[in-house]
């Protein structure tokens, strides 16, 4: 482990760390409020630290896929860590351990929050949380790689690597810091065409910019109480088309801006996600047809929903908690599945699903006929034998770690819904689940150890779960 170089890099994250700090701040100035003094004192304080640490360039730069994995998990710890300050210390969020949640909920774009009343909140806060969202969702080190050369080529590859969602990662461009640059080139242009549009339905541009920046994040923080049903069906709509269009991989959104047309349209995880997206909507329209009364707000309804969870951004229009059993058991399935790799959605990812049924049929094909030769290809190519070990070994180390956080969560004494759904819906960063922790409910009753469970399980969600098991990994930290 090389810990100069590790620290060194550190060091610049909390840089960043510290302009990001500033942004609340110039909020709170703006409309008045006292509460941005916490966020400017915990930007100096981490500046000053950030500064010290980046003052000298360590002359042995050799870095690892040991070294990118630590660093991308701990750079996250430290943000939420440290995001977590202002808002304890400023007393809206008295307790910490509800401060970090609600900070790690809002980088790793889960949503889930353990506050009852957000429209009480200032401005600068609801602000930072869901500008928080909107870093989590590309990814704090692929902002930072976009604009510093940090230790080389092999370095940023490792830590792209460790921070994309996904089954794997491929460069949009032979050099890995343009692709940083071209993918957060689409983020802000697709960001900035909803805000456009939410001004054009009516909303005020603070409104319009925290409502953009959760949806491009996949995150689902809002700055109302009743969610989004209070919105016209113009912002919903609205929202409805970007969460679908932040779940698609963004190789898409290149491949379209090169005018590689049929290659664009012909990526089979993108024409999946179109086609589970469009069932799930029909099938959840038909089953609560008789509730909603017409045709025009079922569709409605269920199109927004199925965004809200397949993209694990955790907005909601209405309370599906009280829904048909069928159309509950649809969205549980979905907050599995997740968005494209490459997306800004958490959850297991489209890929994967499509490489576990690749698999099986293969497998399949192999009893029938045990002397037979056959590839899994994807988009014409066919799939290393790593990247299938890999998404094995996700699958598995995946079920694990959930049954193991509903055994702990437990412990709180809620309903069996509850309990499952509350880690489903953190550990593929959705935000709400069933029961206590529906649309209309939140995470504040549940226990410490409830908590740091799900704090936990948001980072390894969000992380892929790779980068924090290697934490705890003896090996990991020799040098």
């Amino acid at each position: 482990m090389n810990y100069r170089v590790l620290i060194y890099i550190l060091g610049w994250v909390m840089n960043f760390q510290a302009m990001f700090l500033l942004l609340p701040s110039l909020v709170a100035l703006v409309y008045k409020e006292s509460t941005g003094w916490y966020f400017l004192a915990t930007a100096v304080v981490t500046g000053l630290i950030g500064i010290g640490l980046t003052a000298k360039k360590p002359k042995k730069n050799q870095f690892h896929a040991r070294e990118g994995f630590v660093l991308v998990a701990v750079s996250w710890i430290l943000i939420s860590l440290i995001s977590a300050i202002p808002l304890c210390v400023s007393g809206e969020i008295p307790h910490y351990i509800d401060a970090l949640f609600e900070m790690v909920s809002g980088y790793t774009t889960t949503g889930a929050s353990i506050l009852t009343s957000v429209e009480d909140l200032p401005k600068c806060i609801n602000f930072w949380r869901c500008f928080s969202n909107w870093i989590g969702g590309m990814g704090v080190i692929v902002f930072i790689l976009m604009i510093l050369p940090l230790t080389g080529s092999n370095a940023n590859m490792h830590l792209m690597r460790a921070e994309s969602p996904g089954p794997s990662f491929g460069k949009l461009v032979p050099k890995l810091k343009k692709s940083a640059m071209l993918l957060y080139y689409m983020y802000i242009g697709l960001t900035f065409i909803q805000i456009l549009l939410l001004l054009f339905g009516g909303l005020d541009f603070f409104e319009a910019l925290c409502v953009s920046t959760a949806t491009a994040g996949t995150g689902g923080f809002g700055i109302r109480n009743d969610g989004f049903s209070g919105y016209s069906s113009y912002v919903q709509i609205v929202v409805t088309v970007f969460m679908f269009l932040f779940g698609v991989n963004f190789k898409f959104y290149f491949l379209f801006i090169m005018r590689k047309f049929k290659e664009a349209f012909w990526m089979e995880e993108v024409r999946w996600y179109a086609i589970i997206y469009s069932v799930a909507t029909i099938l959840i329209a038909m089953d609560i047809f008789h509730l909603m009364g017409g045709i025009g707000e079922s569709l409605k309804h269920s199109a927004f929903q199925v965004a809200t969870v397949m993209t694990t951004t955790g907005f909601s229009t209405t309370d599906f908690n009280q829904w048909p059993i069928f159309s509950q058991v649809i969205l549980v399935l979905l907050m599995c599945v997740g968005a494209c790799a490459g997306s800004t959605g958490g959850g297991m990812k489209v890929s994967r699903l499509i490489i576990y049924i690749k698999s099986a049929q293969k497998e399949m094909a192999s009893l029938l006929h045990p002397n037979s030769i056959k590839k899994i290809k994807m988009d014409g190519k066919v799939i290393d034998h790593e990247t299938i070990r890999s998404a094995n070994i996700y699958l598995i180390i995946y079920i694990l770690l959930v049954g193991v956080s509903i055994l702990l969560v437990s412990l709180n004494g809620f309903d069996l819904v509850t309990t499952v759904t509350s880690v489903i819906a953190t550990f593929n960063n959705i935000g709400p689940g069933l029961g206590v922790v529906g649309p209309m409910g939140n995470y504040s009753t549940l226990s410490v150890l409830s908590k740091i469970v799900l704090i936990f399980d948001m980072l390894v969600g969000r992380l892929e779960i790779f980068p924090i098991i290697i934490l705890f990994i003896r090996d990991t930290w020799k040098r």
